[in-house]
């Protein structure tokens, strides 16, 4: 027996010309003014990466990765990829030397060269219609005049306040004279302001220029064997082609490595033709996808690195094909590994033309690695201490030149025709593989409107495989909403139930679909404040 559908608390928002969401009001309404105003999908995406900045900050920065995926008028789909090296002197052997078993998560060495700045000017050079420091000014002029702090920067700040504190940059900002930022409170940062103008006129002095400067003496003071080329290496984002798959009839455009879309695409081959064919959130259709993401998990833990190419024999047909039929069997092995959620955020825009854009961007976790550049409002991401494996001649061992992991991924679904059909993607870490398959089965296996689906009962297998907890014993989460029947039906299969509250699993996913009039439906997830606006 199915639960019932839980309603959705708005309806989906409509429109004939374009559309934004986002996981903030005020991101939102950035996009959509640039598509107001003639701008298209990659100028208001631009504009909202720029915003939730400020909106987000626990959340995104420059100083994090950044990840799109763009479908062009003519059905073209490419994407960009913004990700950086540790450092030069990044070896296991320098870790263990220090007497490490994992990279630690924050501080110095947790750092990766960030990849948002090249991603963010490459987007703008292969498709913006306006400058950046037309697109960017708005968001500057909040740094520095302010904006009322949000309920969930407040939340970001208590969680990580210790690490802030200790932080001279963060502690300005957000816990001003021992005062801890509260919602509403008024947050400056004048900073930050100077850098996102610096930076609009000439994005390449973050890798090249003064802040490359100030983060490596930085950095290496503090310990991180940073030489400076690797920041220089960083520079330059370059447009790459999506990997696809297909579910329900459609074909999914995933952002290739160092992200995990081919996680994506392996449950989906996985699930494609089963979960449909049983009731929306019943006990079979969990139990498959829950099994498809173990062995995804299972087979990134094992063979998948950032740069290597075994995610192709991952999607191997003929291998497909036989863990389909472990799983038809219940056959799979379970690994011991490990998943954690993490801080991230996420767009989505369409424009009149048919262009989209699927954007995700993170530090890592909050605040990532609660270490500012002096002077320039900048928050590094802590992907190096999440991603790297200090395990020897492990697929992601920690490498000089070898990017981590990362747990961001984006995707666009697209028809037969190469027509749009939707976009989207969800923060959380090495759930957003997990919820990205559900948002794709509940909008094509069962047709929901996007405020349906973004607001549907989530559930996660627990452990994935963060680097620093490997050994965790293995959980379903499920939410509550998901009804009694179905969890002990659940649990009748072999599943460790652990209950969450009704929005607890996390997330705040954003969904744009097209139909065959052009007519746009949008939502954003409850499970944050964000809005999607359509624009005529």
């Amino acid at each position: 027996m199915a639960p019932e559908a839980h309603p959705a608390p708005r309806p989906s928002a409509l429109s004939l010309g374009g559309m934004v969401s986002s996981s903030h009001p005020a991101a939102s309404f950035a996009g959509a003014r640039v598509l107001a105003q003639g701008g298209n999908a990659i100028d208001a995406t631009l504009a909202m990466a720029a915003l939730t900045w400020l909106v987000l900050p626990g959340q995104c920065g420059i100083g994090g990765d950044a990840f799109a995926v763009v479908r062009e008028p003519d059905g073209r789909v490419w994407t960009i990829g913004g990700s950086g090296f540790g450092p030069d002197g990044g070896t296991t052997q320098f870790y263990r030397d220090q007497g490490l078993s994992t990279i630690p998560l924050y501080g110095a060495l947790g750092v990766t060269v960030p990849g948002a700045p090249a991603a963010l000017a490459a987007l703008h050079a292969h498709g913006a219609s306006r400058g950046l420091p037309e697109l960017w000014e708005p968001a500057a002029r909040i740094a520095e005049t302010g904006l009322a702090c949000s309920a969930k920067t407040a939340a970001d700040v208590r969680e990580a306040l210790t690490a802030i504190r200790q932080d001279p940059g963060l502690a300005a900002v957000y816990a001003p004279d021992g005062q801890t930022a509260r919602v509403a409170d008024r947050i400056a940062q004048p900073d930050l302001a100077r850098t996102i103008r610096r930076l609009a006129h000439d994005p390449a002095d973050f890798y090249t220029g003064e802040i490359a400067e100030r983060a490596v003496t930085m950095l290496s003071a503090a310990g991180a064997p940073f030489s400076g080329d690797e920041w220089v290496a960083g520079a330059t984002a370059t447009p790459e082609a999506a990997i696809t798959g297909g579910y329900a009839g459609a074909t999914i455009h995933q952002t290739p490595l160092p992200t995990p879309g081919w996680m994506v695409l392996q449950q989906a081959a996985l699930c494609d033709g089963v979960v449909g064919a049983e009731p929306w959130l019943g006990a079979g259709a969990i139990d498959r996808m829950a099994r498809a993401a173990r062995l995804a998990f299972q087979d990134r833990l094992e063979r998948c690195g950032s740069d290597n190419t075994g995610w192709r024999d991952v999607l191997d047909p003929n291998r497909i094909a036989q863990q389909r039929r472990d799983l038809a069997s219940m056959a799979e092995d379970r690994l011991v590994f490990s998943v954690r959620t993490g801080d991230t955020t996420c767009t989505a825009a369409v424009d009149a033309d048919g262009r989209a854009v699927s954007f995700i961007h993170s530090l890592g976790f909050t605040f990532g690695a609660t270490l500012t550049v002096p002077g320039t409002g900048v928050v590094l991401g802590n992907r190096l201490g999440r991603g790297a494996y200090l395990i020897p001649g492990h697929p992601n061992e920690v490498a000089p030149r070898r990017k981590p992991l990362n747990t961001l991924n984006a995707w666009i679904a697209t028809g037969a025709r190469g027509e749009l059909l939707a976009l989207g993607s969800i923060p959380g870490g090495d759930g957003q593989v997990q919820w990205n398959m559900q948002l794709l089965s509940h909008l094509f296996d069962h047709g929901l409107e996007p405020a349906a689906a973004v607001a549907a009962p989530r559930f996660t297998v627990f452990p994935g495989s963060d680097a620093e907890v490997i050994d965790r014993p293995a959980e379903l989460r499920v939410e509550d909403r998901i009804g009694e029947q179905i969890r002990e039906r659940l649990c009748a299969s072999g599943h460790r139930i652990v209950v969450q509250t009704a929005y607890g699993a996390g997330g705040s996913a954003q969904v744009i679909c097209r139909d065959e009039r052009g007519v746009l439906r949008g939502a954003a997830d409850p499970r944050q404040e964000g809005v999607a606006i359509g624009v005529d």
